[in-house]
């Protein structure tokens, strides 16, 4: 099972990201100003990853594939990695959908 990783920028700012069991980020959040608003996003992240609908397929500039899981008013709550392929960035999304709904939140 993957775990959600509270941690503290350098800024003061929390952010999270989404770890699958293999340890790999697979969703970053953006800062957040109080760890109430971040385990917040949290707990969107785990509702919105069960629509696939959410999941806004994008192409870099650098035309590596990645994705944002957005919010049901649009605002985006998790951006992924940049990937080597569509397949591979689908397999993420998959990823995301399975681990997201149960994964424990730990604090680093």
């Amino acid at each position: 099972m993957g775990k959600f990783v509270v941690t503290v920028r350098k800024n003061g700012e929390f952010q999270f990201n989404l770890k699958a069991t293999n340890g790999q980020v697979i969703l970053t959040s953006e800062g957040y100003a109080s760890k109430a608003s971040c385990l917040n996003g949290i707990e969107s992240v785990k509702k919105n990853s069960q629509v696939k609908e959410r999941f806004d397929k994008k192409v870099a500039k650098n035309g590596k594939p990645y994705f944002n899981l957005m919010a049901t008013n649009g605002q985006i709550i998790g951006a992924s990695q940049m990937y080597s392929s569509e397949k591979t960035m689908l397999a993420g999304i998959d990823s995301v959908m399975r681990n997201a709904p149960e994964a424990p939140v730990v604090e680093e």
